[in-house]
């Protein structure tokens, strides 16, 4: 079980806006990428959750963006399940560049949903416990 994970990436031209620097909705598509990256790393992958029948949904996110990432930085992306309850789950992140400056905080209310249902349903201990 991995309790903090740490996910690499390198801004690519695509995600250069008219700023010059990384748009701010990339900085979720990084999120999203820990996320699945922490899950995977600690046995559940996306498929493991679609056999399943039921994952994660992202609620809500909250990003405090300090520093800009440019074209060709290399980024990482710590991220940490800070607490499961019930149906739902609050993920953190903290988002730095190489030479350690913080571009951003943020965090992602999760809930776990069935599938088929649509509709949140209790985290099994099979997932939370990997976490």
């Amino acid at each position: 079980m991995t309790k903090y994970y740490a996910f690499q990436h390198t801004v690519t031209v695509e995600e250069i806006d008219d700023l010059n620097h990384a748009g701010n909705y990339h900085y979720i598509k990084w999120m999203q990428y820990a996320s699945i990256a922490h899950s995977t790393a600690n046995g559940w992958s996306p498929q493991r959750y679609v056999d399943l029948g039921a994952g994660w949904v992202a609620r809500t996110h909250r990003i405090t963006y300090l520093k800009p990432a440019y074209e060709g930085d290399s980024i990482t992306v710590k991220t940490c399940v800070a607490k499961m309850q019930g149906a739902v789950s609050l993920r953190c992140y903290e988002i730095f560049n190489a030479n350690g400056e913080m571009l951003a905080t943020a965090e992602t209310d999760w809930a776990f949903v069935n599938y088929a249902k649509e509709r949140p349903t209790r985290i099994p201990v099979e997932v939370s416990s990997c976490f």
